[in-house]
């Protein structure tokens, strides 16, 4: 079967960033599987949308993969529920750089391996001070991918104006967002 690779996030709403992240994993680590999990309830921020809204906005984001409402309210809960072959969670940098403070980090990296997605000026030392606090380091693999400038938030601020957002998201999400009226206030 090989690599299952896990992309998890909140994604409200998924953008092209998601997306190029999800492509780079694809093409660097030809996982056997990728699949893409839609935090239910994020654990480290709050989310604008219902989980089965974001499910929606992830499907239509991700239509060659399988996509998932995640139910666990901590990555390693999820790691020890879920028997996936050879997991690789994959998580950009600044999500990396706050992983000591996640729930067992080091229980995490037992049970699946990291992609860290770094980009062009991201301060290195900042990986490197996390790499040395844990048990496991060589379980993390960095590897680069070219900077998309987007962010979720600003995406919600755009459309709660009533502006498109058609720009930095897959064409399916933004006819979502639109048509449905999400995010407006």
């Amino acid at each position: 079967m090989g690599v299952t690779a896990i992309l998890g996030g909140t994604f409200d709403p998924p953008h092209n960033g998601h997306v190029a992240l999800a492509r780079v994993t694809l093409e660097r680590f030809r996982p056997g599987r990728l699949v893409v999990l839609v935090a239910a309830r994020p654990g480290h921020k709050a989310a604008v949308l219902d989980a089965e809204t974001r499910l929606r906005l992830a499907r239509a984001a991700f239509p060659d993969l399988e996509v998932e409402l995640d139910q666990h309210p901590r990555t390693v809960d999820l790691l020890e529920q879920r028997r996936y072959d050879d997991p690789l969670f994959v998580i950009g940098a600044d999500e990396f750089a706050g992983f000591l403070s996640w729930k067992e980090p080091d229980r995490v990296l037992s049970l699946a391996r990291l992609g860290v997605a770094t980009r062009p000026g991201y301060p290195r030392e900042e990986l490197e001070r996390v790499l040395a606090e844990l048990s496991a380091p060589e379980r993390v693999e960095l590897f680069d991918i070219d900077p998309l400038p987007i962010d979720s938030s600003a995406l919600r601020a755009l459309a709660a104006r009533g502006e498109s957002i058609a720009p930095f998201v897959p064409p399916a999400v933004a006819a979502l967002v639109e048509n449905e009226g999400l995010y407006r206030r």
